[in-house]
């Protein structure tokens, strides 16, 4: 059996189970080790940021003590505390479910620590309110739940649905994501658009790191990127699952429901895949209308604006 479809029936499996998310977590802990704090997942996060902010300076008009909202939390946020050390007020973050643990916040901090004194965080963020590194100092010491730790760098977190969000209408300066949108059901993510248009104030600025690669490739690699696109609707719904689920959306609709909730795309950064590795997928009939070079597209980070 190939690697992807045995960790596709345990994790199909998993999806049926009690407390699914944790012992997902334990799964890609001690088994396939997707959610370690390495180097690598640690640069890849603040490579996020900081294009986060890059853009944000580049379109927003509030340089300093912005508010940001980022969906999909996950298990280490990465993001949220880097956008606290570059000098956001508030960071709101909201998830549909906590994965957040002490550990892994205390994890995240050290690392951010040891890589502010290697001199490579200043790499990632060129501006960092050094007041701000005494909080995370702080921080490191206190041993309640993740939510209140988080509240000390400003981070406020939100379980619940993104479509309906606690906020007023025009609040937010700038709207993030982290390889979240892949994983959101087509119809759920035009109704968070929908109402990310009314969160985002009229100068605000929307940033998405989107990964549209099938991720059984990251383990697996006797298949390509593209796997996922040789199947029927009805087929990957046999093979997907709730707890880690592709939407496998490619570039041309995230393009269209961005433009459709009302947005226009200002920047679009594409990583533009194979088209060889493409070509080796016999395609479901619903991706043959694509292009070629829309299909092929591996990642992209989509910045808009109302």
């Amino acid at each position: 059996m190939k690697i992807w479809i045995a960790k596709a029936v345990i994790q199909k499996t998993i999806s049926f189970l009690p407390y699914k998310h944790r012992i997902n977590y334990l799964f890609q802990k001690f088994v396939t080790k997707g959610v370690l704090l390495t180097d690598a997942l640690m640069d890849d996060k603040l490579t996020h940021c900081s294009n986060h902010l890059k853009y944000y300076a580049k379109y927003g008009n509030k340089p300093e003590g912005f508010i940001s909202l980022e969906i999909g939390t996950g298990w280490y946020p990465i993001v949220p505390i880097g956008l606290f050390l570059a000098g956001a007020d508030e960071i709101y973050t909201i998830d549909i479910s906590s994965l957040l643990q002490t550990t892994a916040i205390h994890q995240t901090i050290t690392k951010l620590l040891e890589y502010y004194g290697s001199g490579k965080l200043q790499t990632y963020l060129p501006v960092i309110k050094m007041e701000r590194l005494e909080v995370l100092r702080a921080a490191l010491l206190l041993n309640s739940e993740p939510e209140s730790i988080l509240e000390t760098m400003h981070i406020r977190t939100t379980v619940g649905d993104a479509r309906k969000m606690p906020f007023p209408d025009a609040k937010m300066d700038l709207i993030n994501s982290n390889n979240t949108f892949e994983h959101i059901p087509e119809s759920i993510l035009a109704d968070i658009l929908v109402e990310f248009k009314r969160v985002l104030n009229p100068n605000g600025v929307m940033s998405h790191q989107i990964d549209m690669s099938d991720h059984f490739a990251h383990l697996d690699k006797s298949i390509t990127i593209y796997n996922f696109l040789q199947f029927t609707d009805v087929q990957w719904n046999r093979i997907d699952n709730s707890i880690q689920p592709q939407n496998r959306l490619r570039i041309a609709d995230f393009r269209r429901l961005h433009q459709q909730a009302g947005f226009k795309i200002v920047e679009e950064i594409n990583r533009p895949g194979s088209i060889n590795d493409l070509k080796r997928v016999k395609l479901a009939d619903k991706y043959k209308p694509y292009s070629e070079t829309d299909l092929a597209v591996s990642h992209t980070l989509m910045v808009s604006k109302k």
